[in-house]
């Protein structure tokens, strides 16, 4: 059976959590990060990103600065701006963009090649270090970009030329004689040339990204035949280094893609590559990399995972050590990869509608991916680590992340791809089938779908993830009979269901997490879904030796954490006694209205010119401590944080 996500422009988001936060991206992220991309905010990174397409058009003179993928700054940001249209017209905006791709088109070589990096300079040096050079990278969020500006405005001007670079590459790239044998670098043309092939039906597209997924990790090495040719854009040294110190682990070659049964190196490339593969693997029906996507999913979350869904815990590799080494103030959770884990989580859930991959797209949603940004949408933070003692600006003693967030960054890949995220999640809510609708996310929301050829309206009111209940008014054109099916959460141990004021036994209709009803709808039927939200504390596997002895407190999808400015300095001398009743509050003026959760807890004090001493030493008094939502962490001012608690 397949299972398609319910397209982002049958899907109406108003109000709610989410549906606030997607105004926010409408109304101040898109025009902001838009001045950025210009170099128009005072106090931001100088992006340069826009001016290295004006010089390469021969617009204005220069030379190219910024990272060697700056080109995708600003196609993420177009991408983000398209889904925004889709389901909220703006002209104004509208014009911005056929303004910036006028430009954009303007860049494109004769043969189709699109990169403003090697059009300004090095223009002989195409192609020549696909481990380093990022062309393949940009070209890819170039595609997504243009798919989704079509989709939205079925305007082709971008797509046309997203086609002649596409074809481009395929020209260079392929198993025939002539062609180049490589792959990138960077892992995400895979993924677009699906979004390509799904939007053109050319085949050419869906074959390209299987090739360069085959070649991956193939012997020998592309990377290595690289080193014996011309090396650009790094010396033979530098190339040399690399290697040693993070191997062909760090973008994924180091195997086939098939043989890979476990999440190593640099946590975005790799959550990219897992997306082309689930991709690639449901068109072409390659079982084989439909097992092993499962099987790399099954060591990320059992083993290489945080709590928050953030991924990649070393700031070296800005990825994957080994199983269970999951620090907390050195956690790097780079917010790119957090975003990439729900793109591969939401392909995950279109392999089979299991709640497994819905409950940790949720997860990540709640968490990780919104810890990356500031309350008011102005500010960005690149990892997201799960505790803070700052000390000159850093998060910890010796750590290279900073302790507050950033206006922008020199690698300003976070910011964007967040935002592309936040317009296009309407996509996330529904799935379907011919005659089944999957809620799998909760928010305010409205979607009109066809189910068995009749279409049918599905609205959804709720307060959630602050409150349990959730109101679903269902109205089919005519009485149809078909499936809905509500996901249960897995930390939920406690459901009630009502269609139209009658119980309902939801543990009969239950399967892999999901409520399926099965019945004859008619306009107006109304269903009340309640979702208990007991407060809980959470332990780790005992193998993750960095939270020994210690509890996160969760209540529903939202983990929490607790900050200075409420509970003082030094959270480590916090301890959480067991069986403590922990108490959930709606603060309507605490962070925009969220829920807090405070208990009675234990600081521990002592002689202060004394080091060490007997345990009773160190005395204890009873205090009050409040936890808040981990993702509002850091929104009123710099401060301490901490997620895992110390427990007696």
């Amino acid at each position: 059976m397949k299972y398609f996500p319910v397209s982002l422009e049958k899907v109406s988001v108003r109000n709610g959590f989410w549906g606030k936060r997607m105004e926010l991206a409408r109304k101040v992220i898109i025009p902001l990060q838009w001045k950025i991309l210009n170099d128009r905010v005072r106090g931001a990174e100088e992006s340069h990103a826009v001016k290295n397409f004006k010089i390469a058009a021969g617009k204005m003179k220069g030379t190219f600065k910024g990272c060697l993928w700056q080109d995708s700054d600003v196609v993420k940001w177009l991408e983000a701006a398209a889904y925004s249209l889709a389901t909220n017209p703006n002209k104004e905006l509208e014009r911005k963009i056929d303004k910036l791709i006028d430009l954009i088109a303007r860049c494109q070589q004769k043969d189709g090649y699109l990169n403003t990096r090697f059009t300004i300079q090095d223009k002989d040096k195409r192609w020549c270090n696909l481990c380093y050079s990022h062309e393949l990278y940009c070209a890819g969020h170039l595609i997504e970009a243009a798919v989704a500006y079509c989709k939205a405005t079925n305007k082709r001007k971008f797509l046309d030329v997203a086609i002649r670079n596409a074809d481009c590459i395929n020209k260079v790239f392929g198993p025939h004689k002539g062609q180049r044998k490589g792959y990138p670098g960077h892992q995400e043309v895979e993924l677009a040339l699906v979004k390509l092939y799904h939007v053109t039906g050319d085949k050419r597209y869906l074959r390209l990204a299987k090739f360069f997924l085959d070649q991956r990790g193939q012997k020998p090495n592309y990377f290595e035949t690289e080193r014996s040719g011309n090396i650009v854009l790094v010396s033979r040294k530098e190339f040399d280094d690399a290697v040693r110190k993070g191997g062909y682990q760090y973008n994924q070659s180091h195997l086939p893609v098939r043989l890979q049964r476990e999440v190593v190196g640099h946590a975005v490339r790799a959550a990219y590559m897992y997306c082309a593969m689930v991709d690639v693997g449901l068109e072409t029906a390659d079982k084989e990399l439909i097992q092993a996507t499962k099987q790399l999913w099954d060591n990320l979350t059992q083993k290489r995972m945080y709590i928050t869904g953030g991924i990649g815990s070393s700031g070296s590799n800005e990825g994957f050590t080994v199983d269970y080494d999951l620090p907390n103030e050195t956690a790097y959770a780079e917010t790119c990869a957090s975003i990439g884990f729900v793109f591969w989580a939401h392909r995950m859930l279109h392999i089979e509608m299991n709640g497994r991959y819905s409950d940790l797209m949720e997860q990540v949603l709640y968490n990780s991916v919104l810890s990356g940004m500031s309350l008011d949408g102005r500010l960005y933070s690149y990892a997201n680590p799960l505790a803070s003692y700052p000390v000159n600006g850093k998060n910890s003693p010796g750590s290279s992340i900073t302790s507050t967030r950033q206006k922008w960054f020199k690698c300003a890949c976070c910011p964007p791809n967040l935002l592309r995220l936040l317009t296009s999640l309407g996509e996330y809510i529904y799935s379907h089938t011919e005659n089944e609708l999957y809620l799998n996310l909760y928010t305010s929301s409205r979607t009109k779908v066809n189910l068995n050829g009749r279409k049918v309206v599905v609205a959804q009111k709720t307060d959630y993830p602050w409150d349990e209940k959730i109101c679903i008014d269902v109205s089919p054109e005519i009485e149809s009979a078909f499936t809905l099916s509500l996901r249960i959460p897995g930390w939920c141990r406690k459901v009630s269901l009502k269609i139209n004021g009658r119980n309902q036994k939801v543990s009969e209709i239950t399967k892999k997490g999901y409520a399926r009803i099965y019945r004859l709808w008619k306009k107006g039927d109304q269903v009340e879904l309640v979702l208990s939200m007991p407060i809980e504390g959470v332990s780790a596997q005992p193998a993750v030796r960095h939270n020994a002895g210690r509890i996160a407190i969760q209540r529903g999808p939202v983990v929490y954490c607790l900050e200075q400015i409420d509970n003082g300095r030094n959270l480590n001398c916090v301890v959480i006694p067991k069986n403590t009743r922990l108490k959930a509050e709606f603060d309507s003026r605490l962070l925009g209205g969220c829920v807090v959760i405070k208990a009675a807890a234990k600081r521990h004090s002592g002689d202060k010119t004394r080091l060490y001493g007997k345990a009773d030493d160190f005395q204890a008094k009873v205090v009050s401590a409040k936890a808040v939502p981990y993702f509002l962490w850091g929104n009123r001012g710099e401060g301490e944080m901490l997620v895992w608690i110390r427990e007696t």
